[in-house]
């Protein structure tokens, strides 16, 4: 009991020694811990969208022709030579203008003096989960444009082409600022144990000549790094909670952002993040400590 009284009181004395460096190492960890915690919450937000919206993915193959009942078992066996599909859907004129029609709504009609097989003759291909990858979609689309009488293959490629893009530039940004936590965590905290050391090292020295035990020296220095790293990680995700409940707030309404469902991080993905966080600071204290002190 006497030990960890005595370790307390030296932690606290050490912090506000160098309370000034204490808080800039603070401000740097929360503001490393903001960084990667921002972009990692876009990245998983992103991932879950792209599952949606691939729950919804179909291809759509325009045909020259209507094909009949011979023709379509044809095409229903080369579309499955690919690989299994979920579902196919042959539409006939008649029924790509009655969805076109339900889709206008109220304002149907305007095709009123249309006649009903103006739009094209179409099959809807619903491809399986493990099908759905950039580049198996691609294929599979390109598959499809070579099937007879097909006259174009549409699946909404070239927003989708961006939306892939746009995730992996985002694992390059998530993956740099995850390095940058760890470069910042380790070193700042490394940095402002070493002030403190330094600034002790005549009293550290003669704690030693006394008898000092080295679980009682190294210890205070090793709860600065924790604390730096519980206090730093949490102030960065309660800085980033509030930025998450503006946006939400901001963007209420009809809006690009409602198309989308975004949640903030689990409880466990915290936890993950502040027990990182804490490992980091650590490292950087016992780091300092075994360069100084020779422990």
């Amino acid at each position: 009991m006497n030990f960890w009284f005595a370790v307390i009181r030296q932690t606290g004395r050490n912090l506000r020694q160098t309370w000034s460096s204490q808080l800039m190492t603070l401000l740097t960890v929360s503001l490393s811990v903001l960084i990667f915690a921002f972009f990692s919450l876009i990245y998983s937000n992103m991932i879950g969208a792209g599952d949606r919206l691939s729950d919804e993915l179909s291809l759509i193959v325009y045909l020259d022709d209507e094909p009949g009942p011979a023709m379509q078992e044809q095409l229903r066996r080369k579309i499955q030579n690919f690989d299994d599909v979920e579902a196919i859907r042959f539409i006939s004129r008649e029924d790509a203008y009655q969805r076109f029609a339900d889709q206008l709504g109220e304002d149907s009609d305007v095709l009123t003096d249309m006649p009903k097989d103006f739009l094209p003759a179409s099959i809807e291909i619903i491809p399986l989960k493990s099908l759905r990858g950039y580049n198996q979609i691609k294929l599979f689309s390109e598959y499809l444009d070579k099937l007879p009488g097909t006259e174009k293959v549409q699946y909404g490629q070239e927003w989708i082409e961006r939306f892939y893009h746009f995730i992996r530039l985002l694992t390059i940004v998530v993956t740099l600022s995850g390095a940058l936590l760890i470069l910042t965590a380790t070193f700042m905290v490394a940095y402002t144990i070493r002030l403190t050391i330094l600034g002790r090292q005549d009293e550290l020295e003669l704690l030693k000549l006394v008898g000092a035990t080295n679980n009682y020296i190294q210890t205070p220095f090793l709860i600065e790094g924790i604390l730096q790293g519980l206090m730093g990680s949490v102030t960065g995700l309660l800085a980033l909670f509030v930025l998450f409940q503006w946006i939400s707030i901001r963007f209420t309404g009809p809006g690009i952002l409602n198309l989308f469902q975004f949640d903030f991080f689990s409880p466990g993905i915290l936890i993950f993040i502040i027990f990182a966080s804490i490992s980091l600071c650590s490292l950087g204290s016992y780091t300092s400590i075994r360069q100084f002190l020779k422990i």
